[in-house]
């Protein structure tokens, strides 16, 4: 159990725009928080009016002025967007250059040429787990869906054999590893190490996609056994998806090491700061300061989108204008997801300001449970209420965050990582996610339930139980 130091943080803390006592924090904190569900699950508001909606009223209900409350939302709104919106926005356009380009597909072809039989859905999830990396997990899905109806209608494998480990593989990503908006979130929410938080997540997502990929798959196709849908695909095998596939309009293919090396980029810089940063320890020091420049999000990434634009765009042909083009196009669809996340952090400093963190670590100080469970606790019950696993992270990172207050660099990632399992539990009928998967692979709501639904439970459930494994070690 972590220990929890309430006097370190109340001695960092700001006046609380409430005097409301305990009990009337957690009215406030429920009602907060169920007014967001009923909004985005009753009345169908989106995310980002929701959580703007419901940070007001769990300030009226904390007793906050008005004035007061809506300044702490717009003032956590701000800095969550200057933390990771840069981040996101350059993780959007790489993900573009990557689909516009063909680079996706050179993975893809690549990897299924080498594959076959019963290496195949192991092929599967490394494709999804590599091109998960800078993709968001719907344009993964758009993605990877043809290439998974392809190979299980040619091979006549079974669809979920082949589906899960790609669901798997993009879902494990999406969740666990930055630079995804909710694990970005989160860090920035908790001041945790991105670095540490990327190296231990990798740590836990490799077994985490085994298990809940390849080896779930043999179960989930004895569980439903169906054909691939003749809709979605050619009665000679081919996809309709897959013949809208960006490389049929481009001059060329980037080579798949150029690929590989400029999706990697990233996650090496990254690693490398984080490795520096242990190995040197000396913030003065030259290599240090060197990799703690060339190491941050904003620059790796940074680097990774320019050195794309000439291995991916140039490379596949694209002209000054086209590469431009491909930029402008990326940024359009991340405004509902830039908002949300805004309006995640506005929730977050409303918590925070209304005095709601000292509420949490003076009540939490002698409970038996470990921080990390509460935190992959809180976010699997707004998961099951709000069905978005992005609002999940957001708002159980706004509540937990007093817990990390005197966390080590590696319990604050861990801690990041145990949010991030919580908000993959049990995906269902108010997930946007669970009607693509059972509209793309052709099943009913129970046959969803069974599949999908399951395989996102036990991601959930193994990468919550590793993190609470590698707090006992680390």
């Amino acid at each position: 159990m972590t220990s929890l130091s309430v006097e370190t943080l109340a001695a960092d803390a700001v006046e609380p725009i409430t005097s409301a006592g305990h009990a009337q924090l957690g009215i406030a904190v429920l009602a907060g928080i169920a007014v967001i569900v009923l909004l985005i699950t009753k009345f169908k508001v989106h995310a980002f009016l929701a959580l703007t909606i419901g940070s007001l009223a769990l300030g009226a209900f904390a007793g906050a002025p008005l004035d007061k409350a809506i300044t702490s939302f717009t003032a956590g709104l701000g800095s969550t967007v200057a933390g990771v919106g840069v981040l996101i926005a350059l993780g959007a356009i790489l993900g573009k250059l990557l689909a516009d380009s063909g680079g996706a597909d050179q993975i893809v072809d690549t990897i299924l040429a080498k594959a076959g039989g019963r290496s195949m859905p192991w092929a599967i999830v490394l494709i999804a787990s590599v091109i998960g990396l800078p993709l968001f997990f719907e344009v993964g899905i758009v993605l990877l869906i043809p290439v998974v109806l392809m190979v299980a209608k040619r091979g006549n494998y079974s669809l979920m054999r082949i589906g899960i480990p790609a669901l798997a593989g993009l879902s494990v990503m999406h969740g666990l590893i930055p630079p995804h908006p909710g694990p970005l979130v989160a860090i920035d929410a908790v001041d945790a190490n991105l670095g540490v938080t990327l190296a231990l997540g990798v740590l836990v997502a490799i077994p985490t996609v085994i298990i809940a990929g390849p080896l779930f798959s043999k179960v989930a196709a004895r569980w439903v056994d169906i054909p691939v849908p003749e809709k979605m695909v050619g009665s000679d095998g081919s996809s309709d998806a897959l013949d809208k596939r960006p490389s049929g309009d481009v001059a060329k293919l980037p080579s798949f090491g150029a690929t590989i090396s400029t999706v990697l980029l990233p996650v090496v810089l990254m690693l490398s700061k984080a490795l520096v940063d242990i190995v040197v320890d000396n913030p003065e020091h030259t290599v240090q300061r060197v990799f703690d420049v060339i190491g941050s999000p904003l620059i790796a990434l940074l680097a990774a989108v320019v050195v794309g634009m000439f291995t991916l765009g140039r490379a596949a042909g694209f002209s000054k204008g086209r590469i431009t083009a491909t930029v402008e196009k990326s940024l359009a669809p991340i405004a509902g997801i830039l908002l949300i996340v805004g309006a995640g952090g506005g929730f977050k400093q409303t918590l925070i300001d209304s005095g709601v963190g000292e509420m949490v670590l003076e009540i939490s100080k002698d409970w038996a449970i470990p921080a990390l469970l509460l935190a992959w606790l809180i976010a699997v019950v707004i998961r099951l209420a709000t069905g978005s696993a992005t609002v999940a992270t957001v708002s159980a990172a706004g509540l937990v965050a007093p817990l990390a207050a005197d966390m080590s660099t590696a319990h604050t990632a861990l801690l990041v990582l145990a949010i991030g399992a919580g908000s993959l539990f049990f995906s269902h009928v108010n997930d946007a996610g669970f009607w693509l998967v059972k509209e793309y692979f052709g099943m009913n709501v129970g046959q969803t339930i069974k599949t999908w639904s399951v395989m996102e439970t036990i991601i959930s459930v193994v990468a919550g139980a590793l993190v609470l494994l590698l707090s006992l070690i680390i």
